[in-house]
């Protein structure tokens, strides 16, 4: 197989634990990539961001796949994409607005949300929760259980 820029562009990623996956795409485990996009009215905007964010420990910050996006690498435990966002709105950036990339954000902070909630749960004990279920039905009234007392019932 041919070797072209795009593909030399994987293997490079890959090969860093970068992979560019697309924001709406699967991406188990905790290490996550995103991108975040700006408002194309206002330039200038991607180069700042990238210096700005450029400066935080555990992220790593390239250049999108469009000219107004920057890709963000990052442990889903340091850092989420709603807080990533949310920083830069506070510090004067405006992102993209189309119904589009609103879309994929709310689904994004859902799902980071989720994640994080579910990796602070305790893990369930599968035996112990069936035998939660056990002494239940044991103590539920259902068809077989006769609460007569054995003396009282009558033998045929």
């Amino acid at each position: 197989m041919r070797l072209n820029p795009e593909r030399a562009r994987l293997l490079r990623d890959r090969e860093r634990g970068q992979e560019r996956h697309h924001p709406l795409a699967m991406q188990p485990g905790t290490r996550k990539h995103r991108e975040i996009r700006f408002s194309k009215m206002r330039p200038g905007q991607v180069e700042e961001a990238s210096r700005l964010l450029q400066g935080l420990d555990g992220l790593i910050v390239e250049a999108g796949s469009l000219p107004n996006g920057i890709s963000v690498w990052y442990e889903i435990s340091e850092y989420t994409m709603e807080g990533l966002e949310a920083a830069l709105v506070d510090q004067g950036f405006h992102l993209e607005n189309t119904l589009y990339c609103k879309m994929i954000r709310a689904l994004v902070h859902y799902c980071e949300d989720t994640q994080l909630r579910n990796m602070r749960q305790p893990e369930r004990l599968i035996k112990k929760s069936h035998e939660v279920y056990s002494k239940a039905w044991e103590h539920h009234p259902h068809g077989d259980h006769d609460d007569t007392p054995v003396d009282l019932r009558e033998e045929k």
